[in-house]
């Protein structure tokens, strides 16, 4: 069966509902496999991280906590500054810390917010991504969970966005070449 996209500027689902699904479980269950006995805390950045944050935390046999960040970039291209607008609402000092991120791609912002949590001196940090656009990496990154390598390509669906729109897709999709181009 074919998926029909909600909209002409979308080129092709890249990710079915049910691929992400089997990812989550099994990025789920190493992280359960490897926190065993301990309770991670699990951060996400606000907005798009929380979809994937959602369901992987719900899949994970373990107890943990959760908590957010929110940062906005600012500045020319992806080498502007960071700044951390909504802050964790817990400290982690002591804690194991798996920072739950929707895509990955320079890493730069990323990079940021590890040497941040790094100063709050967690017993341990690692990160987790369901998606990897590493063909745009600029930074070396401790991830130890990756879910699905994308292709360079700008993605909408289950949280990645265009100006807020196409979010609650339960799907990842790609964009037609004039739209991503311009963005």
């Amino acid at each position: 069966m074919t998926l029909r996209l909600p909209d002409p500027r979308m080129e092709r689902v890249l990710l079915t509902e049910s691929q992400i699904d089997a990812v989550v479980g099994e990025l789920a269950d190493q992280v359960a496999a490897d926190y065993s006995g301990r309770d991670p805390v699990l951060v996400t950045v606000l907005r798009g991280g929380l979809f994937f944050l959602s369901d992987l935390c719900r899949r994970i046999d373990l107890p943990l906590t959760v908590d957010f960040m929110a940062v906005t970039s600012y500045g020319p291209g992806a080498a502007g500054s960071v700044r951390i607008t909504k802050d964790l609402d817990d400290p982690v000092e002591g804690r194991d810390v798996l920072v739950v991120e929707d895509i990955i791609d320079t890493g730069l912002t990323l990079n940021y917010l590890l040497r941040v949590l790094r100063q709050r001196r967690p017993a341990s940090l690692a990160v987790c991504t369901l998606l990897d656009k590493d063909v745009r990496r600029l930074v070396d990154l401790p991830i130890v969970y990756r879910g699905f390598s994308v292709p360079d390509r700008f993605l909408v669906g289950y949280g990645l966005d265009l100006e807020g729109q196409w979010r609650e897709l339960p799907y990842v999709a790609t964009l037609k070449d004039e739209i991503w181009e311009r963005g």
